[in-house]
């Protein structure tokens, strides 16, 4: 497994991070794909095996079960809780970024996953409705506090970003230190103005969905996984622009049977070849993890990469609302 630091934090990860949103009761009104308690601590168990400390989850992921699970797992595997670097986000609960909803949602979040600080606390999205300098005057006395080692924040215009890192320059509070974005060979529109945003400030990129919610993974667009049958989420974001990434699919499958590894190693080497500390995997089998690991190993060459990426064209905004 290989290392990296998250920003200018201290706090070194390794180059895959454990996607906690696999994780939690399954139900309508989330996903019906999630795995339970047995297979999640068995997916954590494998993580760890390969050198993985790395886990990303939020306060929503299955009404707040996937915290419990991976709480429970990281117990019942007696990992050391200076053996794990965890996060999570805020956002989509009740007063999204207010100063009385970051303070409720914090201690929620540490109850669920059975810890007293987190590593790396993240907010979900841009909220339009709280004022930046409350949300960020918020986080930074979780800092001081001891709740929180680093703050990060996600999916946003590259604007909103500046103006949040600003505003904490300004004022003396902690910075933003990664940026979990969506990102990946299928979707690039944060190359634009976001990701040069996050190199201006020294920020780690760890984006989630690096492989398309599994489009990248396997040929064609959908397989008859329990995810591609049910996961609307995956089809809002992704059904739209089919026509115009099934060509970018066939091209990661292409390269993958060139070098004889597999569409995952490709699509994952494509993102470290672009500076990615580290991608956040959404794993549901021990193979994937595995496989995701595999791709630290594999570089490809910058032809590879003009080869990729030649056939993209702009997309709808998705993530960023």
């Amino acid at each position: 497994m290989k290392y990296a630091e998250l920003g200018k934090t201290g706090i070194h990860v390794s180059k895959i991070c454990v996607g906690g949103m696999s994780f939690g009761r399954a139900s309508e009104d989330f996903h019906l794909w999630t795995l339970d308690e047995e297979h999640t601590t068995a997916m954590i168990a494998h993580a760890i095996e390969l050198g993985v400390n790395f886990i990303d989850t939020a306060n929503v992921y299955s009404h707040g079960t996937s915290e419990e699970y991976i709480g429970k797992a990281l117990k019942i595997l007696g990992i050391a809780r200076d053996q794990v670097v965890l996060a999570s986000k805020v956002f989509f609960n009740e007063g999204a970024l207010s100063k009385n909803a970051i303070d409720r949602e914090i201690d929620g979040t540490l109850r669920r996953l059975g810890t007293d600080y987190l590593d790396l606390y993240q907010i979900h999205r841009f909220d339009y409705q709280t004022p930046v300098e409350e949300t960020m005057e918020t986080l930074d006395s979780l800092v001081k506090a001891g709740k929180v080692r680093a703050i990060g924040a996600s999916a946003m215009y590259g604007y909103q970003f500046h103006n949040m890192q600003h505003v904490a320059e300004q004022n003396g509070w902690t910075l933003f230190s990664t940026m979990q974005n969506h990102y990946n060979l299928l979707y690039r529109e944060d190359e634009r103005e976001l990701i040069p945003v996050c190199r201006q400030y020294g920020v780690s990129l760890i984006p989630y969905s690096p492989l398309a919610g599994g489009h990248l993974a396997h040929p064609g667009w959908t397989t008859d996984s329990k995810r591609s049958q049910t996961d609307k989420t995956l089809r809002s974001k992704y059904d739209q622009a089919m026509d115009d990434d099934l060509p970018i699919i066939d091209r990661v499958e292409k390269l993958a049977m060139k070098y004889a590894v597999s569409m995952t190693q490709i699509a994952l080497a494509w993102q470290y070849a672009k500076g990615v500390t580290a991608p956040i995997v959404g794993a549901t089998s021990v193979p994937h993890f595995d496989d995701a690991a595999a791709a630290m190993d594999f570089t490809i060459t910058p032809e590879d990469i003009a080869y990729l990426e030649k056939l993209y064209v702009p997309h709808a905004v998705v993530g960023a609302i």
